[in-house]
Parts: C-alpha cells; sequence; structure tokens
C-alpha cells in the first residue's frame, strides 16, 4: 500500500525515481544545487518492521565529502529509528527536504579528476588536432598509383609486397 502512496504522491515529480518495487532513488534539492544529493533506499523483505537500507553511493554523490555522508546517514538513521514498523518513506523524504540545509552545512564539494581541467588543457588538444587535419597534399599521378595498387575496398591486394622468389633466385645465379 505504501507504494502505491508513492507512486501517487510523487507522480511527475523529478526527484523521485522507482528503481524497482522496493528500490528508490529521491533527490533532495535542485540538480544545480551544490548541496543537493540523491538518497538510495531498499526495502527488505520484513519492511517496514525492519530498517531500510540507506545508501549514498549514487555517481551525483561523489562531490559530497565522506564526512558529510556519514552525518546525513546517521541522522536519517535516527529518523529510521523513530518511525520504526511504520510506512516512513514519505517521512523520510520530506524530512531530507525540510533538513537539507542542516544536513549540508559543513558540506565541501570534493575536487576530482573529472572536475578540475584548466584552460591551458582544453586548448592543447583542440589545437593539436587542428594540426592533425592538415594531410599531405598529393598530386594526380600519385593518388593514381595508390589507387591503381588497391582493390575495390582500398586494400593492397595480397602478396604487393612479396618478393618474387624465382626472379631473386635467378639473379643470384647470374650473380655468382
Amino acid at each position: 500500500m505504501e507504494l502505491e502512496a508513492l507512486r501517487s504522491i510523487y507522480e511527475g515529480d523529478e526527484c523521485f525515481k522507482e528503481i524497482s518495487p522496493v528500490s528508490f532513488q529521491f533527490r533532495i534539492g535542485d540538480l544545480e544545487d551544490t548541496k543537493a544529493f540523491i538518497l538510495d533506499i531498499t526495502w527488505p523483505e520484513s519492511y517496514p518492521d525492519t530498517a531500510p537500507q540507506i545508501s549514498l553511493d549514487a555517481f551525483f554523490n561523489n562531490r559530497i565529502s565522506a564526512e558529510t555522508k556519514q552525518l546525513i546517514l546517521s541522522k536519517l538513521e535516527e529518523q529510521v529509528e523513530i518511525n520504526l514498523g511504520t510506512a516512513m518513506m514519505y517521512t523520510l523524504f520530506e524530512w531530507a527536504k525540510e533538513n537539507q540545509e542542516t544536513l549540508m552545512e559543513n558540506h565541501k564539494p570534493v575536487v576530482t579528476a573529472v572536475t578540475l581541467t584548466t584552460s591551458s588543457e582544453v586548448i592543447t588538444p583542440t589545437s593539436t588536432a587542428k594540426k592533425k587535419e592538415k594531410k599531405e597534399q598529393l598530386t594526380k599521378a600519385q593518388k593514381r598509383r595508390i589507387i591503381n595498387r588497391t582493390d575495390n575496398k582500398g586494400e593492397l591486394p595480397r602478396g604487393w609486397n612479396w618478393v618474387d622468389v624465382i626472379k631473386h633466385v635467378s639473379d643470384k645465379q647470374l650473380h655468382q
């Protein structure tokens, strides 16, 4: 019944995502908000008598420090203990939304190699790409020779660089 209630409450809400009938993701905050995070919640078989599994391992949360994640999880665990035995998903989501500022007050974005780029690094690949685009200009005669050497697929025929064994052996015998 809680699943049906969640579906009707959060229908069309881009913050709520049902992964499976027992697994959900809920984004607290806007996408552009640096203090936004995603809760991954999974119901065990004995839910709501058993606490749901709460995780902050989503890729979206990579910029959140381990200390801040731990604080969020511990505060959510307190809420789970208070609501144990009752349907608590809506309560958890709403509590997290209301307390987002408190949960993220010590948040300092973690800088990763993915987000760290300098303007010179961005310019360098484009300038080398432009240099690679310039190809050596071939004359018409050179192009004809290349086309005549290749088959209809643009590949060189088998054995094009093989040594003519008979000619090679006969040349050696003549020079002895």
